[in-house]
């Protein structure tokens, strides 16, 4: 499993994001696994279209083939728990 965050990084909210993405990875050991995605960059912007995000920061859990489990958008953020339970199972 793999978590993706989609998210402006010249916005107000890349802060937020930035710490909670350094944070979740300390806590749940997930070196690896959370994958940082410029919706600035055309990767970002056609991983927004298929997975059909429509509000930002967006974090999609997914399976290793890239079928998505959850999506969370916009603030506020879910829980780091709730995110790293889809990412170990």
């Amino acid at each position: 499993m793999k978590v993706l965050v989609l998210y402006h990084p010249q916005s107000e909210h890349a802060t937020l994001v930035e710490t909670f993405v350094r944070d979740m990875q300390r806590r749940h050991d997930m070196d690896g696994k959370i994958e940082m995605v410029s919706l600035d960059t055309r990767a970002g912007a056609e991983k927004a279209t298929v997975y059909g995000v429509w509000s930002y920061p967006a974090i999609i859990a997914t399976k290793d083939d890239g079928q998505s489990l959850n999506i969370w958008q916009g603030e506020p953020l879910p829980l780091m728990d709730e995110v790293a339970a889809y990412a170990r199972s």
